[in-house]
């Protein structure tokens, strides 16, 4: 007879103290759960967060990319040096991945090489205030932890699990358990589904992903070797695909202290697949039988899935609840935070009273068709493999190498967007929202490489280092904020440009800053940059609007905010008094 699951003492000290009611709980204190718990927390907003894991698991890394725009979310949080301090492999070590023959000895040939991959870039970033960072998920979500353990506005509950909740209408009832069935209920206004892939909030709702599963299964080897670094024959690079017939898979560095992780591809899920057989795996890869002490090893399938629907009343999915992104091109994890961050400040409005009836509903508006592209980008990276390209030759001296190798070069281009997916990751808009003003000009063309840098409302704001050497992102208030170019507004009271905009802010109870930015530190204009001479940026980080007049913009202040114009000039909430900061020359 199976022995009865015990109840962790953290599970039983975090069953003892729930509350009975909460305002927001969020079933999952994964990377996206966390997030949104501290993101909610700097609106102000207290959550209760329920885990199940007391601690993370370091032999089980999955996500190891850290994109530029999940970096700038961090750095919005205060986090993002802390998550670099974390980092067991620096920005300096390597900024390229490696298409390979293998890793060792006279056979090691690099068949093509892909520089400044997932926006690794020392120094000073163009494109975001903070270049993007390889560090393994169980790190940062130590970071995250460290942080939400550290905000009094934060419970976290560790050792627990949401089982199941109920009531189409707030509040809702949630049903929590320890791991031996001791069960409580726990009353939320708000309930979050950051629960991963067999999430049971999502199954509360009776919703359902939807898509399919890659072909073939992988696995995983985290091992240590202390004779590899030394061994390798190829420049330092973040990791290696290694092209070959035997075993074809990726290959990395953990940290600078021997450990390393592997990802073979093309496994028949129905192997068993012990100790011994990774090793054989990881000498197949690497080229060469150095020594090697696996420390775990993790099946899995590339899956592309995706909820028809991100909520239902006031219960929302994210991350994970809501998709299963293929790791090809590391965007999962880093769409899981963009659904937090895109929720918090909707959530946060919403409990504060000033967010209009429809954007809460816009969550899932926006954020669908961005995992929805994403996935799809993914998947076509998965159609070509490491082992699509092997090739007997390729390993080969002499001419008949040389020729499959250059031939494997040409045919390797087809991977740079899994690689270089600025496009993607910047690039992604969310024009035609209910909560966002269109201006009818032309958009970039959607291109999951090549990121066109766009004030267009729906787009983030483009970044851009000021002459003071600061980031425009630092005059971004917490709520909205109206920049404006500097240079246009020179001799005119800003009481006269903004006072239309200060007056529907306060009207509605809605947080503004307002600032006057630029130029550039190459000179560059704002209203060059912008293609105006002003714009409204969400608490997001996009643009809401864009224009030359105050009158527009506070209009649109009402429609960032869920509301009509027409109900928010005729429904003005006087009880409230807006948050106002303006920062002018």
């Amino acid at each position: 007879m199976a022995d009865t699951p015990i109840a962790t003492p953290a599970g039983r000290a975090a069953m003892a103290g729930l509350p009975g009611e909460v305002q927001v709980l969020i079933s999952g204190g994964g990377p996206s759960g966390l997030f949104l718990a501290l993101d909610l927390a700097g609106r102000g907003i207290p959550s209760l967060v329920i885990e199940p894991r007391d601690a993370v698991d370091h032999t089980r890394p999955r996500a190891k990319t850290t994109n530029a725009r999940t970096m700038t979310h961090l750095r919005r949080l205060g986090l993002a040096d802390a998550v670099r301090a974390a980092a067991p492999l620096p920005v300096g070590y390597s900024q390229d991945v490696a298409f390979c023959t293998g890793l060792t000895g006279p056979a090691a040939y690099e068949l093509r090489r892909f520089r400044n991959a997932f926006q690794l870039v020392p120094g000073r970033y163009g494109p975001q205030p903070e270049a993007g960072q390889q560090i393994p998920q169980p790190a940062l979500e130590e970071v995250l932890r460290a942080a939400a353990g550290r905000h009094p506005l934060i419970t976290l509950a560790y050792g627990l699990t949401v089982q199941h909740v109920e009531g189409a209408h707030a509040p809702h009832s949630v049903l929590v358990a320890t791991p031996a069935g001791e069960q409580r209920t726990v009353v939320a206004n708000y309930v979050i589904g950051a629960d991963g892939g067999t999430s049971a909030v999502r199954r509360s709702l009776g919703i359902r992903l939807a898509g399919g599963s890659a072909a073939l299964s992988n696995i995983s080897v985290l091992f240590r070797s202390r004779q590899l670094a030394g061994a390798v024959a190829l420049e330092p690079a973040v990791h290696y695909w290694v092209v070959g017939q035997d075993a074809s898979g990726m290959v990395g560095p953990m940290d600078l202290a021997n450990t390393w992780w592997a990802i073979v591809q093309g496994v028949d899920p129905d192997v068993s697949v012990d100790n011994a057989a990774a090793e054989k795996l990881v000498h197949s890869l690497v080229g060469a039988e150095v020594d090697v002490e696996v420390l775990a090893t993790d099946p899995w399938t590339a899956r592309m899935l995706l909820a028809p629907d991100y909520s239902l009343g006031n219960i929302f999915l994210v991350g994970d609840a809501a998709h299963l992104n293929p790791p090809w091109g590391g965007h999962g994890f880093n769409t899981c935070i963009g659904d937090a961050a895109n929720l918090a400040w909707k959530l946060a409005a919403s409990i504060n009273g000033w967010a209009g009836p429809g954007l809460l509903p816009s969550y899932g508006a926006e954020r669908r068709p961005v995992a929805a592209r994403t996935i799809s980008d993914a998947a076509a990276n998965g159609q070509a493999l490491a082992y699509h390209f092997a090739d007997p030759a390729l390993a080969a001296a002499g001419p008949a190498g040389d020729a499959a190798r250059a031939a494997a070069h040409q045919a390797l281009a087809v991977k740079q967007s899994e690689f270089d997916s600025l496009g993607l990751v910047l690039g992604y808009s969310y024009a035609g929202s209910p909560v966002v003003v269109p201006d009818g000009l032309p958009i970039p063309p959607d291109d999951p490489i090549s990121y066109v840098p766009s004030a267009s409302p729906g787009a983030l704001l483009p970044h851009t280092w000021l002459a003071d050497a600061t980031s425009v992102y630092s005059s971004l208030g917490t709520g909205f904020t109206l920049l404006a170019d500097a240079g246009t507004l020179a001799g005119v009271p800003e009481t006269d440009v903004f006072a239309p905009v200060l007056a529907a802010a306060a009207r509605q109870g809605i947080p503004v800053t307002v600032a006057a930015v630029g130029p550039s530190d190459d000179g560059t204009a704002m209203a060059e940059l912008w293609g105006a001479g002003a714009v409204l940026v969400r608490p997001d980080q996009h643009v809401a609007w864009r224009g030359n007049a105050a009158e527009a913009a506070a209009a649109a202040l009402s429609v960032a905010a869920g509301w009509t114009a027409d109900a928010a000039a005729t429904s003005p909430n006087d009880s409230r008094s807006a948050r106002v900061d303006a920062v002018l020359p």
